[in-house]
């Protein structure tokens, strides 16, 4: 069956475009990271891979793709974003956040909101001295650069700064395929930074943060990740009541939907 379509408008009149793959419950919706959108990312891929066995919302988060933004970039239109996406299937739901859009999940579930499970991929957190910290001051800078309009340079400091990527290949940035995108999304950095950013500076994470999670909560990483983000995921689990970690041998943070989407049907059910 082909993917189905649409908008439906987030508490504040946003507009917020959705796909929903197959129609077997329960359902499942994913979560993009930094940068992405359902059309420049991963998880179209994967909810491909899942929806034999699931329904499966993905959406463009505001200011991404088909979606509208509305000013002041505030995460809790994003959580009303997510609860209207959620909405649609009319039954609790399992979520699915990758990089940064894990961090939104986690926000999300600490305001009070459920979901039946939740898995994460490889939120980036920096807890030790595995890589450089980011600078006490990477949000405001990130959002300095972005008020004065320089949509690409805000791109590369994220990239380098906050993702740890080799100058050299942040410098190749605006020869890829991709760069017009990155630059037109990169307003809404201002809304993962809210989420990540406070948990980049190389120190241990809050023991209390996410302890009143109490649906059950996978932790993924790929083998061949960073060592500073398999260790910030192991963190993680560690601070989440009940939650479990695993490594997929081979996989880097760009994840392969074949290599996850199994581990996903066996911790969703």
């Amino acid at each position: 069956m082909e993917p189905s379509k649409g908008f439906v408008d987030s508490k504040d009149g946003t507009r917020i475009a959705y796909t929903r793959y197959g129609t077997t419950c329960p359902a499942v919706v994913l979560v993009d990271g930094a940068l992405a959108a359902q059309e420049f990312g991963p998880n179209k891929s994967l909810a491909e891979a899942l929806s034999s066995r699931y329904t499966v919302y993905t959406y463009d988060r505001r200011g991404r793709g088909g979606s509208g933004d509305t000013l002041p970039r505030e995460v809790e239109r994003e959580f009303e974003d997510l609860d209207a996406v959620i909405a649609l299937a009319v039954e609790p739901v399992m979520l699915y956040g990758i990089s940064s859009g894990g961090g939104l999940v986690l926000d999300y579930l600490r305001s009070g909101r459920t979901a039946r499970k939740v898995a994460l991929y490889e939120v980036p957190l920096v807890v030790d001295d595995t890589r450089p910290p980011t600078p006490d001051d990477f949000v405001e800078q990130t959002n300095s650069i972005l008020a004065q309009a320089k949509n690409g340079s805000a791109v590369k400091y994220f990239m380098r700064t906050g993702v740890d990527l080799p100058a050299l290949m942040v410098a190749a940035f605006p020869l890829f395929p991709g760069w017009s995108h990155l630059k037109a999304v990169a307003p809404t950095l201002a809304y993962d930074l809210q989420y990540v950013g406070a948990f980049q500076h190389g120190r241990p994470l809050p023991a209390d943060r996410w302890s009143g999670l109490t649906m059950p909560v996978t932790l993924i990483a790929g083998g061949k990740s960073p060592e500073w983000m398999r260790r910030g995921n192991s963190a993680l689990a560690e601070v989440i009541p009940g939650a479990t970690h695993r490594v997929l041998p081979g996989q880097t943070h760009l994840v392969k939907a074949a290599a996850l989407a199994p581990v996903l049907v066996e911790f969703f059910g």
